[in-house]
């Protein structure tokens, strides 16, 4: 197989702990899968695992298979509000996560809940994180945002290496707001994730579930200009996010090996540059949190 030298593509990992996606179909990856993905993923250039203390059995499938050669990035857990000491917290979480995994060191640890920041215990938090880049256990730190204006009080504060943000054809707010130039010209490495809305984009249009009819024009207009121009529904997703060059990395999940395949290959393809626009600031839409309330 060749490899691809370079590739913006990170594998995303929740998939394998647990059954993620609203597509998802066929539930948790197995152990077996999970191996033959990190291999099809190694041989086309992909260098960077994304996960999180909180995906299930992710570490563990993780470190079953093996991650040598991959630059790993996991996100802490909501550190608990009677927390006594938030160093040791922090050191024992990661410690954990290190021996799930079977390695010494990440290369980015962020925060799933970075609003804990600026609350009673935030600057203790920040100062542990810290603390793991000094020790050589973390090359960079950051945090994982739902919505790009947290970064306006987040970063009044704190310095970050590296922020992981949702971004797709729907929701593009971290380029609309002009916080992915700011983020750039600040020297801060950007990964994207949600590039297919958890899968929602993906789906057939007879299957999109009747929660989402309030949106039903945008996702007329979706399918309408895929079956105009013969192009696939991952293909133009991944299209969309890989054509900021701000973003450095842009976070896939998938169900299964042929998934993944068909997902490295989409992104190979070059397609009409003329993409919908569907931009919605819709919170019930663009945030999958919300979708059991719909």
């Amino acid at each position: 197989m060749t490899v691809l030298e370079e590739t913006k593509l990170a594998l995303g990992t929740a998939q394998f702990g647990l059954p993620y996606g609203i597509a998802n179909q066929t539930g948790q990856v197995s152990r077996e899968d999970v191996s033959a993905m990190l291999q099809l993923a190694a041989s086309n250039g992909i260098d960077t695992l994304d996960t999180a203390i909180v995906y299930g059995e992710s570490e563990v499938a993780l470190g079953h298979a093996g991650t040598q050669g991959f630059k790993l990035v996991t996100k802490l857990p909501a550190l608990p509000n009677d927390c006594p000491h938030v160093l040791t917290w922090v050191m024992e979480q990661v410690g954990a996560s290190f021996t799930r995994l079977g390695v010494s060191s990440f290369y980015a640890l962020l925060l799933h809940r970075p609003e804990q920041l600026l609350g009673p215990l935030g600057k203790e938090l920040y100062e542990a994180l810290y603390a793991l880049k000094e020790r050589g256990k973390v090359q960079k730190v950051g945090v994982s945002i739902y919505n790009p204006l947290e970064l306006d009080e987040l970063t009044r504060l704190f310095h970050f290496d590296l922020v992981q943000a949702p971004f797709n054809i729907i929701d593009s707010r971290l380029h609309r707001t002009g916080w992915l130039q700011r983020l750039k010209d600040d020297e801060v490495e950007i990964h994207t994730r949600s590039a297919f809305l958890q899968g929602l984009l993906l789906m057939p249009e007879e299957n999109m579930p009747s929660k989402f009819t309030p949106w039903s024009n945008l996702f007329q207009r979706w399918y309408t200009w895929l079956a105009e121009h013969h192009i696939s529904a991952v293909q133009a997703c991944l299209e969309f996010s890989l054509s900021f060059p701000e973003i450095d990395r842009v976070i896939v999940g998938a169900d299964s090996l042929n998934q993944l395949d068909e997902i490295i290959k989409a992104a190979r393809m070059t397609i009409p540059d003329n993409l919908p626009d569907l931009y919605c600031e819709a919170e019930n839409l663009i945030n999958p949190a919300r979708w059991s309330c719909l």
